[in-house]
This record gives structure tokens, C-alpha cells and sequence, in this order.
């Protein structure tokens, strides 16, 4: 009789378990203050460990939020606001005292990155628009000089109104008037190992085409797919095929070793009447189908084999928050700390393989006459970090080449929060 031998079978288990930890450092969490209502920060820092999510995205450097993430190895994402953007460009000794403030203070938290501003290259603001990338310099100087220059980041976060062209996934393209503005951006980027932040929403896109067949790529489960005409690729969900679309204008600009993060994404489980697709069970299948697709490792047709990270918009509902009832709808927990509907997301739910449809399929396909992917300029529900934003006038970003249609706009004058609402729906 032939001797059993465990240990191949222990090495294997040990490996899947080390794969699977691996995959959890890719998942993310946005931690918004615009309410009244939300815990203590000791709470959420507590919750937070027993969940999947190893990183979280402040909008601000809530210096109660950093101290109590202190000694816990979340890693953490803080922000200065498009308002200190001016001094910071004009003045190092403003970056320098910035940095002391909000990272140096707190040498037990885990800071990984800083972002500069909030979509502020789709703000329209030219004045703001050329400060970004000094101010963003200046910031980077202050952490070299800390020596903290490679291990913690800076960069800044864009809607998807900067693409130009989504159609399809392949041709992906940067708006041309951002030219020379996104390539010094990029360039500081590629320079310093730091991410190209983008927030895409496939709810949003959903909105604009509420067709079943729409829903079921939009939420990853069972679908036809859609065929990419010009890499003959068949995507299977409309998230990878938004971050290939930023792949794309990466690299036709030259800079495929910018590494992409997404720094917003979900499903608002509650809306208005107008507002298609808003509703727990919806809201549960995106994001654990999303949670699943990043844990397989499967990554996306342009970029196979790893998952990028991604912050999932949001721990909690933000109830100050002004817009549709969307707005105020997006959070995973309750003030309470229980999930605000039924969703897996204890840690040691992430060690069973996941039963969510969600591994895409990465392999080409004939061609066919595809229906809709949209690639969202998002209406994404990243609160500003402090005070609501007021109102600014915006003009759409121009439309691509393909068949793409502009939805979601409420008025010729919106906020900066619903500047976010443009999003970009293509028929390929």
C-alpha cells in the first residue's frame, strides 16, 4: 500500500491562505465625516479590524480618525483639500509644516499615501489646475527630506470626466485639452513610484442604460458579455472594463508603469424614485461581487494576474451630506456598527473561497455586435472632507468619437460633488 504523505497537501493549504491574505491587502475603505451621527473613531478603528479592509481613504487628516488607526496595520490614505492647494504650490515651508502636522505627528499610524486635492484637473478651475502638481512636488519634498520619500505616496484623485474616449475599453484616451497638464502629472507620477487615483462607478453607468442585461455586467454576475472591437477582448464586467479604459490612456501616453488605484466604488443600496437600481440587494451583489473579483487575483484583461487596490465607497452613510437621497446611501455600516443590510464582511468570512459569479473572463472572443459598457465619469459620493461644497458652473467633457451619451446632470450649475455625476455610457 502506498505511504501517505500530508505535507504537500499542508504546503498547499498553507499557500492558498497566504494568497488569500495577499488578495485582502487590495481591499480598501472610504471613511467619510460629513454626518452627526457616526461613532467614536476608537470604535471604528476596532470594527474596522474585524473586517477585510486593510486600508482606509480619509478625505481630510482627521487627527482623532489617524491616532486611533495607530498600531492596528491599517494602512491609511489622508488628503489635503483643493483649498490648501495655493500654499501649498507657493510655499515648501507650508508642505513642510503640512507633512509635521498630519504625518510626522503620528509616527504609530500607518500613512501610505497622500492625495493632493479632489478632481481638481476636471474642476475647470485653471488657477487651482496649475498649482496642483507644484503643490503636489512640494509635499513630496517634505516627506523625502523626512525621509519618508518611497514609503509614503502622493498623488491625486480624478472623476472619470478626464477620459476623452472609453470606446471601446482599448481606445482609451485622456481628455486632448488636459495635454500638457496630464503629462507633467504623469510625469511626476512615473517619477515617484505613485499611483494614478481614479474613481470609477459602474452604478452610475447602470443608471444611464437600466436594462437587465446592463445590471447583470454591472453587478458581476452571469452575462454575454461585451466584445472590445478593437482588441477582440471579451469583457465580462463593466468595472474592468472602466479601469482597462484608464489603462489604455496610460499607456498611449507613454506611461505604462503608472500603477492604477481606485479610490472610489460602490452601490447606493437607497435612492429616489428617479434613481434606477438603488436597492440593498443591488448594493450587496456589486460589492461583494466586487470583494470576490478582486480576491480571485484575476485582475483585468489589460492587466492579468494581480488585483489593483480599491477603496469601496463607504463605511458609513454620511446623513449632512446635501443631493438625492443616493448621496447619503452608499455605507456599508450603521452608526451602530451592524451592516446596514446583509453582507458578508466579518475577516474570517475572507478565507472560504467566495461562491459570487464574479471571475471575469479574460480571454478573447469573436467579434459581435455589442451592446453598452459604460465607462463612468462618476457621480461619486466622495464627500469633501469639512464643509459642503458650493456650487460651481461646469461644462461637460466633450464627447468622444464613439457613440457615448451624457446623463445624470441636474442643472447647468452643480456642485463639486455632483460634478462627479457626468459619466459616460458607450455602445461598443
Amino acid at each position: 500500500m502506498e505511504k501517505y504523505h500530508p505535507l504537500p497537501i499542508v504546503f498547499s493549504l498553507l499557500l492558498c491562505l497566504v494568497l488569500t491574505a495577499e488578495a485582502q491587502s487590495y481591499l480598501g475603505i472610504n471613511y467619510g465625516n460629513l454626518a452627526d451621527n457616526l461613532p467614536p473613531p476608537e470604535a471604528t478603528a476596532k470594527l474596522l479590524k474585524s473586517t477585510p479592509f486593510s486600508k482606509v481613504r480619509l478625505y481630510g487628516a482627521d487627527p482623532a480618525i489617524i491616532k486611533a488607526l495607530a498600531n492596528t496595520g491599517i494602512g491609511i490614505v489622508i488628503g489635503a483639500a483643493n483649498g490648501d492647494i495655493p500654499a501649498l504650490a507657493s510655499d515648501p515651508s507650508h508642505a513642510t509644516q503640512w507633512v509635521n502636522s498630519n504625518v510626522l505627528a503620528f509616527p504609530d499610524s500607518k500613512i501610505i499615501l497622500i492625495t493632493v486635492g479632489n478632481e481638481v484637473i476636471s474642476s475647470g478651475d485653471q488657477n487651482l489646475i496649475t498649482q496642483l502638481v507644484p503643490a503636489m512636488q512640494n509635499i513630496q519634498n517634505a516627506l523625502n527630506t523626512a525621509k519618508l520619500g518611497g514609503k509614503i505616496q502622493v498623488s491625486t484623485v480624478h472623476s472619470m470626466a478626464v477620459m476623452g474616449q472609453s470606446d471601446p475599453p482599448s481606445s482609451g484616451a485622456f481628455v486632448s485639452a488636459l495635454g500638457d497638464t496630464m503629462k507633467q502629472l504623469l510625469e511626476f507620477l512615473k517619477e515617484n513610484a505613485s499611483p494614478f487615483t481614479i474613481n470609477p462607478y459602474p452604478f452610475f453607468a447602470y443608471q444611464s442604460d437600466p436594462r437587465p442585461e446592463t445590471l447583470a455586467f454591472c453587478l458581476f454576475k452571469p452575462n454575454a458579455g461585451r466584445v472590445d472591437s478593437g482588441s477582440n477582448i471579451k469583457y465580462m464586467n463593466m468595472f474592468d472594463a472602466q479601469v482597462d479604459a484608464i489603462r489604455s490612456a496610460l499607456n498611449a501616453m507613454g506611461f505604462k508603469d503608472v500603477e492604477i488605484v481606485v479610490a472610489e466604488t460602490g452601490w447606493a443600496y437607497r435612492g429616489d424614485s428617479n434613481e434606477v437600481g438603488t436597492t440593498p440587494e443591488n448594493a450587496k451583489a456589486y460589492n461583494e461581487g466586487l470583494i470576490s473579483h478582486l480576491r480571485s487575483m484575476a485582475g483585468t484583461p489589460l492587466m492579468p494576474g494581480k488585483s489593483i487596490d480599491t477603496y469601496i465607497f463607504a463605511l458609513y452613510d454620511e446623513d449632512l451630506k446635501p443631493g438625492p437621497t443616493s448621496e447619503r446611501s452608499f455605507g456599508l455600516f450603521k452608526p451602530d456598527l451592524s451592516t446596514t443590510y446583509d453582507i458578508e464582511l466579518s475577516k474570517s468570512s475572507s478565507q472560504a473561497p467566495s461562491k459570487s459569479p464574479v471571475t471575469p473572463s479574460t480571454s478573447p472572443a469573436p467579434s459581435t455586435t455589442p451592446s453598452v459598457t459604460p465607462s463612468s465619469p462618476s457621480q461619486t459620493p466622495s464627500a469633501p472632507s469639512a464643509t459642503p461644497t458650493t456650487a460651481v458652473p461646469v461644462t461637460p467633457p466633450p464627447k468622444s468619437s464613439g457613440t457615448w451619451r451624457l446623463a445624470g446632470v441636474r442643472g447647468a450649475v452643480i456642485s463639486r460633488r455632483q460634478l462627479q455625476s457626468w459619466f459616460l455610457c458607450l455602445s461598443w
